[in-house]
């Protein structure tokens, strides 16, 4: 069944919504909402009824179900404040106002429905999950099969600069021997995840591997083996490692793609703006702002590209990189802000922002409202993790940091930027009269990356906190060596680090850094 309604073509049995022809994509939970209220035009549907209908009769909150509600409306071009098709009614439920045509699957759909080629492979990263294959030679298994795929695809779809093919199209090519080259042209993707389950005496195996379409080759594979208990939990489990895997592959493969596509392309300016914002040096910084702010000359309103400029400016002040500090400071919190009001809702955009603020403004209740909503947009980025961790560390609440910079790298364990992570945790640990565990995050953080300053800083502090001040010397000696122009009262004036950081800034001085 087709239906139909204003621009938009919603098909129930290929489980896809076009809207004046082009693919939307949507997460397979948000269709089943979306079909359940077209189905149920006639009446209002109760929450209960929802909850039972989508999500099995699981216990779930009310915010799990006005997110869904949200992103349904999203997916039609309605809103909450809009309700021009969805319509709550308070304490009663929810309702499909939209008019509505049905229309029965045709031999010949009409042009404007379908497309004759095959659709375009979209600027941003795109990947389809197909069905994972059921190894175990029980029929019964393949529920848990396809729970998995489901299960990855919305969590794929949680990182708003992929392009993520709903779960149902990829199911079209479910039990059928398939060409990961034909899957790509016909679906419109540069990466194909596939898989397979086997379920054996108490235990599940789960492999993967990502494959880029266009030439078959593999560039990541990975198997999990796990002992089967909860299956939810178990999926859980799986989702989180294989994203936490394939992110960082998807993601270095955009880099590479990125140096070959044409200059105008704004989604390689990015790319390749991040690629050199992450080397953090001078000469890196540098070309990253000319790249994104010519990004931001073509599109006005790319607020990534905004965040990552502010970003930049905001490195430079605390690298003492910044020719004139006070014009940087004020670039950054300025581009932060137009981010936000660019767009509120992308969960990188929203971390970036927060840190950002929390380092240059001091609004406290907001940077962590923003950066809580970031996680809960996105739970699966260990860099919104790391941002977080940043955030609450500023704030004054160490105990949460750690938690978040623990949970970034549980997410990420071989991420090239650790040294970062283990920094801030260090600097949490510090705070927390943990001395000893933070003089642990710092070696960790000088192995993995000698040149960065903040290492040195963190062990030279914990140390002589410690009492080890042939060691505490030698740390500020490292500090030194990395920036010569060092003192304790520059960096206490770079940005609000130092505002909870009594003990950090007290080890400086038993290290003998320069006031």
């Amino acid at each position: 069944m087709r239906y139909l309604f204003e621009e938009y073509v919603f098909h129930t049995d290929r489980r896809e919504l076009r809207r004046g022809g082009e693919f939307v994509p949507v997460a397979p939970q948000v269709f089943d909402l979306i079909d359940y209220l077209i189905r149920n035009r006639e009446r209002v549907v109760t929450k209960d009824e929802l909850i039972k209908a989508i999500w099995n009769g699981r216990s779930v909150s009310d915010a799990a179900v006005t997110t869904r509600l949200n992103a349904a409306r999203a997916a039609i071009g309605d809103s909450g404040e809009e309700q021009r098709l969805i319509k709550t009614l308070p304490r009663k439920g929810f309702r499909f106002i939209g008019r509505v045509r049905e229309a029965g699957e045709v031999a010949n759909p009409d042009p404007g429905d379908e497309p004759e080629s095959a659709p375009a492979v979209p600027d941003k990263p795109s990947i389809a999950v197909l069905p994972f294959a059921n190894m175990s030679g029980d029929p019964e298994q393949e529920y848990f099969a396809d729970g998995m795929v489901e299960e990855i695809t919305t969590a794929l779809s949680r990182f708003k600069w992929l392009f993520v093919i709903a779960r149902n199209s990829s199911f079209t090519f479910k039990g059928k021997a398939v060409d990961v080259k034909e899957v790509g042209r016909r679906l419109g993707v540069r990466y194909v995840l596939q898989g397979a389950v086997r379920k054996a005496s108490g235990k599940v195996r789960i492999t993967g591997q990502l494959i880029e379409a266009a030439t078959g080759a593999h560039i990541w594979v990975d198997k999990f083996e796990r002992d089967m208990r909860d299956v939810f939990a178990l999926q859980d489990e799986v989702t989180l490692a294989i994203v936490s895997a394939i992110q960082p592959k998807l993601f270095r493969a955009e880099i590479t793609l990125a140096t070959r596509r044409r200059p105008e392309d704004l989604t390689a300016y990015h790319l390749q703006a991040i690629q050199q914002a992450v080397r953090s040096t001078r000469e890196s910084l540098a070309e990253a702002l000319r790249l994104v702010q010519h990004a931001l000359e073509l599109d006005t309103g790319f607020a990534a590209a905004a965040a990552l400029a502010g970003d930049c400016h905001m490195e430079n002040v605390f690298r003492s990189y910044a020719i004139d500090p006070q014009f940087e400071r004020s670039e950054a919190v300025r581009l932060m802000r137009l981010a936000l009001s660019l767009d509120d809702h992308d969960p990188d955009t929203l971390a970036t922002a927060a840190s950002i603020s929390a380092f240059l403004v001091g609004d406290r209740e907001a940077e962590i409202e923003i950066a809580d909503r970031a996680v809960a947009l996105n739970p699966n980025s260990s860099h919104i993790w790391r941002r977080r961790g940043w955030v609450y560390s500023v704030v004054g609440q160490p105990e949460e940091a750690i938690r978040s910079f623990e949970h970034a790298i549980r997410m990420s364990p071989v991420d090239p930027q650790q040294f970062t992570v283990l920094t801030g945790m260090g600097f949490a640990l510090i705070e927390l009269r943990r001395f000893d565990e933070a003089v642990v995050a710092g070696k960790r953080a000088l192995r993995q990356n000698s040149s960065y300053p903040g290492s040195y800083r963190c062990l030279a502090s914990a140390l002589a906190h410690l009492g080890r001040d042939a060691e505490a010397r030698e740390a500020a000696a490292g500090v030194l060596d990395l920036d010569p122009t060092f003192t304790i009262s520059a960096w206490v004036a770079r940005s609000r680090l130092s505002t909870n950081a009594k003990l950090m800034i007290e080890g400086f001085h038993k290290a003998g850094l320069p006031q």
